[in-house]
């Protein structure tokens, strides 16, 4: 069993920037990918991007390429989501979520958090 909390979310301008993380409990952390989806109001859940259990592999949506950066700590059970130059289309909630696979598909996806808003103003 895997629970999962974000945060860092808040009210950015467009071009700021944002680190969200996610604390995971559960001595199993690290044997899980770990990933981050969005979903804005009114639109489907979408992949941003997963990374590995160890690390070492890393996946992204095209359009976040660049301009996102995922990363983990499997010593403080947490994964980050580093956002630079944001834009007003990527306001919704974040959630972070655990996975035995490296997916973009998130009915792959067993743990899920809460979420946390981010809303990119312009």
């Amino acid at each position: 069993q895997v629970q999962l909390v974000e945060s860092g979310g808040g009210l950015v301008q467009a071009g700021g920037s944002l680190r969200l993380s996610c604390a995971a409990s559960g001595r199993t952390f690290s044997s899980y990918a770990m990933g981050w989806f969005r979903q804005a109001p009114g639109k489907e859940r979408e992949f941003v991007t997963a990374i590995s259990w160890s690390g070492g592999t890393t996946y992204y949506a095209d359009s976040r390429k660049g301009r996102f950066t995922i990363s983990r700590d499997n010593a403080k059970n947490t994964v980050y989501l580093q956002m630079n130059s944001l834009k007003p289309e990527d306001t919704a909630v974040y959630y972070c979520a655990a996975s035995r696979l490296l997916s973009d598909y998130a009915p792959s996806y067993d743990y899920w958090g809460q979420g946390t808003q981010v809303t990119v103003s312009s």
